[in-house]
């Protein structure tokens, strides 16, 4: 699978960390691939043959668009033959708001909503081979619905402090940061990502592990628990397998392998 990825414009760099695009061709045979765990919510359009999601024992059927909230653990897509898909990663705290709906859990939603009509105008781009086309069109989408939220608030002041320390900072800092209490801070960020200050941390970090192990498996694990802030090397390794379902020896053994199919900065999705 190619993996493209496109910067945001200016004004959506506090609400979109990337658009990107992927396209592969999985062959007459059903296909699967796993996405794992990271700090973000997707928005997906795809287009070609994605059947369905396994998520925490269930199986989904997917419509396109379909959005992504953050994930505890892997999900695995099936597919076969061709298939193309144009990805707006958001911040989590942030997705709701741009869509202007109601907050949720993790996990993967199905919604209603006026960004389904792009549908029809990206496939007709796909199919012409304008990707940068189609990704314009989708960046202008955002552009006008960002337009219409406050970036004063406490939660985009949140989010700074967040990101600036990839999630390596105590609860309580983030809402000093925020200019509020940790207890305002907490509600108001669960209803707008669907997901505690905590937990989001934690996703941060488990995914800068992921990386880690991803770009050097052979790095040293307890130098990197030091670094991202846990208490030990053991307590890396059981946030590790909580979100990765593996260990970090595995998950690293693996990437070697995987790496010689498939580009070096394409870490989320991996084929199973």
């Amino acid at each position: 699978m190619q993996h493209q990825e496109f910067e945001p414009p200016d004004d959506l760099r506090d609400t979109i960390k990337c658009f990107w695009h992927n396209r592969g061709d999985f062959g007459e045979q059903p296909s699967s691939f796993e996405v794992q765990p990271d700090g973000y919510a997707e928005i997906i359009f795809y287009f070609g043959s994605l059947h369905s999601i396994s998520y925490c024992g269930g199986n989904l059927s997917l419509p396109s668009p379909f959005m992504m909230g953050l994930l505890n653990q892997p999900a695995v897509f099936y597919t076969k033959n061709r298939l193309e898909i144009i990805g707006i990663r958001c911040f989590p705290w942030t997705v709701f708001d741009l869509l202007g709906l109601s907050s949720g859990k993790g996990g993967v939603h199905v919604f209603e909503h006026p960004i389904t009509r792009l549908q029809s105008t990206l496939g007709e781009l796909i199919v012409a081979g304008g990707i940068d086309e189609a990704i314009a069109g989708v960046k202008q989408y955002f552009l006008d619905a960002r337009s219409r939220i406050d970036s004063k608030s406490m939660l985009f002041k949140a989010g700074i402090a967040l990101r600036g320390a990839n999630g390596t900072i105590q609860v309580s800092q983030v809402a000093a940061a925020a200019h509020t209490t940790v207890r305002t801070l907490e509600r108001n960020f669960k209803l707008a990502a669907g997901f505690t200050v905590k937990d989001v941390s934690g996703l941060m970090r488990f995914e800068q592990v992921r990386n880690q192990l991803w770009h050097y498996p052979e790095c040293n694990l307890a130098g990197l628990a030091h670094e991202l802030g846990y208490t030990d090397q053991s307590h890396l390794s059981r946030e590790f397998k909580r979100y990765s379902g593996t260990t970090p020896a595995v998950f690293a053994r693996k990437a070697k392998k995987r790496k010689q199919a498939v580009s070096n900065d394409f870490v989320a999705f991996i084929q199973v």
